[in-house]
């Protein structure tokens, strides 16, 4: 989808059509979740900070992020996704893998086929998505972002490779700022330059990424499109609008943060093993703090007294502006057995 949470508040509140528009964070703190197309012209993305945010968009709204309302339009998607395959990997709320090779319209065409579903979410909705179309699931991720917005591109197999060659290694999927910069240190500018190593120096140089590179430039990726994608993690954070620094006033937003979590693991109907503080300070650096349990836990009181535990590790430097906590090893693992999975029980004595 096309700046999706931007999007939906354009399309509920015409006031906000055609203005630069952040969804998340405030003009003082926080950080920007999207931001509409008319803010990115001035250079707004999300994960940028609002401050920052505004000072490149002197004009920037900012609007709470409404996500029961994104998940709503998203279901409405997914169900059109699910009126050609069965196969419809979400990657979030607005993005998905679909595999099309056999399809219930019996189209022979992804091409077309992709047109189709755009239009129909457009009706639909009222709001642009756009796709990319091509032979596997890294090239189409890499041409959905070509003729963004309301757009599509399809690299046909047998235009892979030139395709590849010609590509800037910053724009291929995975490859962010800091290997970008790796890589040009190293003489690697785009695909064609990437191909002349050998997979010994990239392994050497990337370690267990240097396979992935080397075989991708080759147009070889053979993850398969899985529409029972296993989560890995479940977590949430908050950003404090003045920064705090009495410990009393960290635990009291880490109960509401394990409370949101639990809500969470409920809803998802999963429990996890390892918990992990995330603490971002005033001057912007961040920590995070691990603890592994030797059962599954899923209620706010075991997360929060995990989450205590790893605040009092070390003394705090610097007052802080954002706490998180996240719960991973999950039990969703196909490896883990029913009968393994065990929760910490609490006695009365």
């Amino acid at each position: 989808m096309d700046a999706f949470y931007a999007s939906v508040e354009q399309l509920d509140n015409p006031e906000l059509r055609g203005k630069a528009l952040a969804v998340g964070g405030s003009e003082q703190r926080g950080v920007v979740a999207a931001a509409s197309y008319e803010a990115r012209k001035y250079g707004v993305k999300s994960a940028m900070s609002s401050v920052i945010a505004k000072r490149n968009c002197p004009d920037l709204i900012f609007i709470k992020p409404r996500f029961e309302r994104y998940r709503e339009i998203s279901n409405q998607i997914r169900a059109i996704f699910l009126e050609y395959t069965d196969l419809v990997e979400p990657l979030s709320l607005d993005e998905a893998y679909l595999d099309v090779t056999e399809n219930k319209k019996g189209n022979p065409s992804a091409t077309l086929i992709a047109r189709e579903i755009r239009e129909k979410i457009k009706n639909k909705t009222g709001l642009n998505a756009s796709a990319g179309i091509s032979v596997n699931k890294f090239i189409a991720k890499i041409a959905s972002d070509i003729n963004k917005p309301n757009g599509q591109k399809t690299i046909n197999p047998e235009d892979v490779l030139e395709f590849l060659e010609k590509l800037q290694v910053r724009k291929f999927h995975g490859v962010g700022k800091v290997t970008a910069e790796k890589m040009y240190q190293l003489g690697i500018f785009n695909g064609f330059d990437l191909k002349q190593k050998s997979l010994e120096f990239l392994i050497e140089n990337f370690g267990k990424s240097g396979l992935h590179y080397y075989n991708v430039v080759r147009g070889i990726h053979l993850s398969e499109v899985k529409p029972n994608r296993i989560r890995k993690s479940l977590g949430a954070e908050r950003t404090f609008d003045t920064n705090i620094s009495s410990e009393i006033f960290m635990l009291e937003r880490l109960q509401n943060i394990a409370e949101e979590i639990e809500r969470r693991l409920q809803k998802s109907k999963v429990a996890g093993k390892t918990v992990t503080l995330k603490i971002k300070y005033s001057d912007f650096t961040q920590h995070t703090r691990s603890k592994t349990l030797p059962y599954f836990i899923s209620s706010k009181d075991l997360v929060l007294e995990c989450a205590k535990e790893l605040l009092f590790q070390e003394k705090m430097k610097e007052s802080v502006r954002l706490l998180g906590i996240s719960l991973s090893n999950l039990n969703t693992e196909k490896k883990e057995k029913k009968e393994e999975i065990a929760v910490q029980l609490k006695f009365e004595f």
